[in-house]
């Protein structure tokens, strides 16, 4: 019987999918890409990988997160020397952590203008061009606490759902033009980012962190350009984003019946490897405070 149901369902997603509307992007062809970067160290590494003479590597400083008006015009400064953009890969942003209590107002506020804003302006001053050539990629990098909530990350957290919540709209929008987006969810990246965050990380936050590995940008920037090329809306590493993936895919787009089918049949599995997990996230919290309690009586009673 159950075997039954099994074959029933998997034959209902198939038919569901072959008379809808979606069709697996084709690769975006990018035999000698522009680039724009605000560093000039990065951009003299940049010019050592270019492929031909002909690729110019644009560096122009802006705040993306505070004047949608000037990142707008920098933009046009950019195409106008470059071309139209055929991918935008919007990797502004920062973490800063502390519990819910502790963190200042305006620690909410600069987030989210800084993680969530500062993908929305630049994003807003290419799409009209992108649809309009029927052809583009946009990159929105959210991070791992932008599938799961953890402790200390309230407002980091938050900006970054913020930018799948915004991505999947915008993907409905933009696909008819051929315009893909791609969400990354880079874990833990060995960057001097992740260096600073670590200084005020709470005690919680670091030890959760602690129990998977922290990656390599490389490889973390490797696996979003190919990702982002293919026009796979989502991009994740290892098996712990692998999981992850499946697990919070909920309504959001799928680039092919096969990624579909996967987390169909992987859901039930991974929720049971899930909750392990936030038992262990949880009795890590109650220990912290356990010890932190006992340390205050200690120093009451010394």
């Amino acid at each position: 019987m159950l075997l039954l149901a099994a074959a029933f369902l998997v034959a209902f997603v198939l038919l569901l999918y072959m008379v809808s509307p979606l069709i697996s992007p084709k690769p975006l062809a990018l035999p000698g890409a522009h680039v724009v970067d605000k560093l000039l160290q990065a951009k003299k590494e940049i010019e050592m990988h270019s492929i031909n003479d002909k690729q110019v590597v644009l560096c122009i400083s802006v705040d993306v997160s505070q004047d949608y008006n000037q990142v707008e015009n920098v933009i046009k400064q950019a195409q106008e020397k470059l071309g139209p953009v055929d991918m935008l890969v919007n990797c502004a942003g920062m973490a800063m952590s502390g519990k819910f209590e502790d963190l200042e107002v305006s620690t909410f506020e600069r987030l989210m203008s800084i993680n969530y804003l500062g993908s929305v302006y630049p994003s807003r001053a290419v799409i009209t061009t992108m649809k309009e050539r029927r052809v583009g990629r946009i990159v929105f990098v959210s991070s791992q606490a932008g599938q799961l909530g953890l402790f200390g990350f309230t407002a980091y957290s938050a900006s970054k759902f913020a930018i799948r919540g915004l991505a999947e709209a915008l993907q409905m929008e933009v696909k008819p033009y051929n315009v893909y987006i791609t969400v990354a969810y880079p874990p833990d990246t060995d960057t001097p980012g992740f260096a600073e965050e670590n200084r005020t990380k709470p005690l919680e936050t670091r030890l959760i962190s602690e129990t998977t590995s922290v990656c390599k940008p490389e490889q973390v920037a490797k696996q979003i350009v190919k990702d982002a090329i293919q026009g796979n809306f989502n991009s994740s590493l290892g098996s712990d984003g692998y999981m992850l993936s499946a697990l919070t895919c909920g309504m959001a787009p799928v680039t092919s019946i096969t990624e579909g089918l996967q987390q169909v049949v992987t859901m039930g599995l991974f929720r049971t490897i899930a909750l392990f997990y936030l038992g262990s996230f949880d009795s890590i919290v109650r220990r912290c405070m356990m010890q932190r309690e006992k340390s205050e009586i200690a120093d009451k009673t010394a």
